[in-house]
């Protein structure tokens, strides 16, 4: 009895663990029960313990009906961070539904570069009726930052920085914060970025250094020692790339001119970060950037290009079949094996081809070590290789009884896996060479090649060996 009291402990705390920051159903549960009861004293009440962003999965999860009377009822409730978090095909829904009134305090309430995450991607009317909400200030800010290319540091950047001159001591920098208005701080800084007297950023004093020095102690003898300054002009993914690189908390970003006119913190490159990974998974199973919230329609539109694509690869690879229709006519144990050795090439493809885009994005596969990585994979496709031809071979020997047949698909397996090791990793790194995305073309590719090499080199050697 004790052992099972046990087991169900141990199961009940893997499941736990499992469930881990994640909304529990009857937590949902419950707050729909209080949207269809229009109860909205107890709607808030289960809302208020809620973060942010659980209040936006929960949003997520639930039909558009559902998601469209909750927002009404919750009202004035909702706050800005809450809109910060929403995926972007919710986001534009949810804005359409509030009214002006609450919409105007949720964004007043949020820092510039939320405001330009928020507004970047809706429609002109939708973004007008937010900018009308902002006070002159910040609509001025929202409005620069929308300037600037999509996808760059200075569109990913807030505007709100803490800085001081390079000659301050701690003393005046503490000072200077305590007689700064609230509302004239950023929600959250890590920094206090020095400046010379051009408004060249030299230096970052944290907060924890400026806190346990003395006030007389100069700001430059606390500076830190990891210093990166931001073009504008800068890719967010190579942002993203050096905060997590340097492991950086925040960084100033510079004017051509290299002046101070903004800040990036972590929060917002990790984002960053995050859409980049999540970008390159979808686009290598050819899938777009769609969310579980689309529309069929929607997905559909976004899967369809990549089927087409696929399909004509699929023929291409018949079109190999079809040289080799006497042989398989003769020998139908042809037509049994030969979907092996192509499935093998495609996984093994598949594996090297995710390890070289993930190399590249993360910019470990550079010039120096290519080759190397390149001659590896093309050996672990040739360890591999003669592993399952053995087990292939012995399989083709006591199931058709053919020790000819068994030799032909070993070798053709062991040819397929080096091709799909070379391929996997030389497409992509020849797509990146000429600008084409590889995580967004590579896979129809490699696929094609292990296909084709696979179904000639089996069809090819059994028509040239057995016939």
């Amino acid at each position: 009895m004790s052992e099972q009291i046990e087991d169900l402990e141990l199961a009940t705390g893997e499941d736990a663990e499992r469930q881990a920051y994640k909304l529990e159903p009857k937590t949902v549960a419950s707050v729909l029960y209080a949207v269809d009861i229009d109860d909205r004293e107890k709607l808030t009440e289960l809302m208020d313990p809620l973060h942010a962003a659980d209040i936006a999965d929960l949003l997520e999860q639930i039909n558009a009906f559902d998601r469209s009377r909750l927002v009404r009822l919750y009202d004035r409730e909702f706050d800005g961070e809450i809109l910060s978090e929403l995926d972007e095909s919710i986001r534009e829904e949810v804005i359409a539904v509030l009214t002006p009134q609450v919409l105007s305090q949720a964004v007043r309430d949020m820092d510039s570069d939320d405001v330009v995450d928020l507004i970047e991607d809706l429609e002109d009317d939708q973004q007008e009726a937010i900018l009308e909400v902002l006070e002159d200030a910040d609509r001025v800010a929202v409005e620069q930052a929308l300037n600037w290319p999509e996808y760059s540091a200075g569109r990913l950047m807030q505007r709100e920085v803490v800085m001081a001159p390079e000659h301050w001591t701690v003393g005046q920098a503490i000072d200077h914060l305590r007689g700064t208005a609230e509302e004239d701080l950023p929600d959250q800084f890590y920094h206090i970025v020095m400046v010379d007297p051009r408004l060249h950023p030299v230096g970052n004093v944290t907060l924890g250094k400026l806190m346990r020095s003395k006030r007389a102690t100069p700001l430059r003898d606390i500076l830190e020692e990891t210093f990166q300054i931001i073009p504008a002009m800068r890719d967010e993914g190579d942002v993203a790339y050096a905060f997590n690189q340097y492991h950086l908390i925040s960084a100033p970003v510079v004017d051509d001119e290299g002046r101070l006119i903004g800040v990036i913190t972590i929060d917002d490159a990790m984002a960053v970060l995050d859409e980049e990974h999540e970008e390159d998974i979808l686009r290598l199973a050819g899938v777009g950037e769609g969310s579980l919230s689309d529309r069929v329609v929607e997905t559909t539109k976004q899967r369809l290009p990549w089927l087409a694509v696929n399909l004509v690869t699929a023929i291409a690879a018949s079109m190999v079949i079809s040289q080799f229709e006497a042989a398989i006519a003769q020998i139908v144990a042809l037509a049994v094996l030969m979907p092996i050795v192509a499935s093998m090439g495609g996984n093994a493809g598949t594996q090297s081809l995710t390890v070289a885009v993930r190399a590249i994005a993360t910019k470990d596969l550079t010039g120096s070590n290519v080759w190397r990585v390149i001659r590896r994979e093309c050996l672990v496709g040739l360890v591999n290789g003669v592993i399952f031809a053995v087990v292939m071979g012995v399989v083709g020997i006591i199931w058709f009884g053919s020790p000819a047949l068994g030799y032909v698909i070993a070798v053709a397996m062991v040819i397929n896996m080096v091709v799909a090791g070379l391929a996997g990793t030389g497409i992509p790194i020849l797509l990146e060479r000429v600008g084409v995305d590889p995580a967004l073309a590579s896979g129809a590719f490699v696929t094609t090649v292990t296909d084709v090499v696979g179904f000639f080199a089996f069809l090819g050697l059994a028509a040239a060996v057995l016939l």
